[in-house]
């Protein structure tokens, strides 16, 4: 088989590549979010090279393009910010969705970071015979090859769309111009929502009760909508603050003390006492706690932004559990039948590791991590996986550190020993 030189250009991470198999000196990062991101700059600081490779064509896709306007880091900014960057001392304690999208532009710049923009991975899986990971993509004729793979796509990277009975009856919202009626979507994701704004004087159902779907009903009511939100399961709904400080700072605080269960407790009970009893509004509480419960299943509290005194006050109507659509609205579980003007699925995200990485029984079947967090970021046969530990960018942060310092020990000692060359091979010799 011929050899040649003929690798990607540093300074042209995007040129076009022959049909060739692409050894790649350093691991293949597969995603240009904040997790992807956070690995490449450490892995720079051990000045060992990497290739990462994003399926759009810029960096944070899903914070470009599938986050609502008014949207804010939930977390306080130093339990948000990446490896070995805080974020500028001007910016608010809660970071917008634009100050977060500055804030990555800048780590890239600062890191030198120049993903290879437009190549959605199709496949990838380890070669024993190679004792490498081969990797393709939808826009290049090559195959790229490496020691190392790290998975950096994340939990988020699909959206979660329900399949209701009579979805497809529901009507849709005809706007007549001068030249054309034009039909707008009555039934959207969260992660296609902007701003409430078109649907002022409307009546909204939001399927959904996390985070993002008391948001959307705040943001609803904000510019005039009547907002009815459906609850399928119980919620914990948290204040943002207590005491003066972050309610997720001073859990922090409390469990380096005390048991898990008994910090729960004390949360809950101040919850009640700031907040109310929401289940009388029609939140029911889960029996487990609320940081017992994102340990074991990975449900997030909400934290109040201000959507509870808008449920208490009757301007967001909480609703039971969806049965089915009809033409004109939905079916509950209750049996009622309501009628309404367009609807917002608050249903979260999925993975699709599953769908591109081959042969590895790392990742379950639903595209999450087989090994809980603290040790879920390394698999077998140089496979690591950040943004997966449903700890957010925290979590995401510490994985990205532990494996850039990995990488770069194998890195050196297989460069020291002179194990491995740098070379494109064309696969039709």
């Amino acid at each position: 088989m011929e050899n040649k030189s003929n690798t990607i250009s540093p300074s042209n991470p995007n040129q076009k590549l022959q049909q060739t198999r692409v050894w790649v000196n350093g691991p293949i990062i597969v995603g240009a979010g904040p997790s992807g991101l956070a690995v490449a700059a450490s892995l720079r600081l051990h000045s060992v090279p990497f290739l990462i490779v994003e399926k759009s064509d810029d960096i944070a896709f899903l914070w470009r393009h599938r986050t609502y306007d008014r949207l804010s880091l939930h977390l306080p900014k130093p339990f948000c910010h990446l490896p070995h960057v805080p974020f500028p001392p001007h910016f608010p304690t809660h970071p917008s969705r634009n100050h977060f999208l500055s804030y990555l532009l800048s780590y890239a710049h600062l890191f030198s970071l120049r993903p290879l923009f437009r190549h959605a991975v199709t496949d990838a899986r380890f070669d024993p015979a190679l004792s490498a990971w081969r990797v393709t993509t939808s826009h290049s004729a090559a195959e790229f090859v490496s020691r190392w793979l790290v998975v950096a796509t994340g939990e988020n990277a699909e959206p979660v769309v329900p399949e209701f009975p009579g979805l497809e009856a529901f009507l849709g919202e005809k706007t007549t111009t001068k030249t054309k009626t034009k039909k707008k979507k009555k039934v959207v994701h969260s992660a296609e929502y902007k701003t409430g704004e078109r649907y002022r004087g409307k009546k909204v159902l939001v399927v959904g009760c996390g985070n993002s779907g008391m948001e959307v009903c705040l943001d609803l009511c904000d510019h005039g909508a009547t907002p009815f939100m459906s609850v399928r399961s119980g919620v914990h709904v948290l204040p943002r603050e207590m005491f003066g400080m972050s309610t997720f700072g001073l859990a922090m605080k409390l469990l380096k003390w005390l048991p898990l269960r008994l910090v729960d407790r004390f949360l809950l009970m101040v919850s009640k006492r700031m907040l109310g009893d929401t289940e009388k509004y029609g939140l029911k509480r889960p029996k487990m706690g609320p940081l017992e419960l994102k340990n074991t299943t990975g449900k997030t509290p909400v934290l109040d932004m201000g959507t509870l005194a808008y449920i208490k006050n009757g301007r967001i109507k909480i609703v039971p559990e969806v049965e089915s659509l009809t033409c004109s609205g939905a079916k509950l579980v209750d049996g009622r039948e309501m009628e309404f003007d367009s609807m917002i699925f608050a249903t979260g995200y999925k993975s699709n590791v599953p769908s591109w990485l081959k042969g590895s029984d790392f990742f379950s079947v639903d595209g999450k991590l087989k090994v809980p967090f603290p040790n879920g970021w390394q698999g077998e046969n140089g496979l690591y996986c950040v943004g997966f530990t449903g700890k957010g960018l925290l979590g995401a942060s510490a994985d990205a550190v532990n494996i850039a310092r990995d990488i770069a020990e194998k890195w050196r000692n297989q460069t020291e020993n002179k194990s491995f060359i740098v070379y494109t091979q064309s696969l039709s010799a």
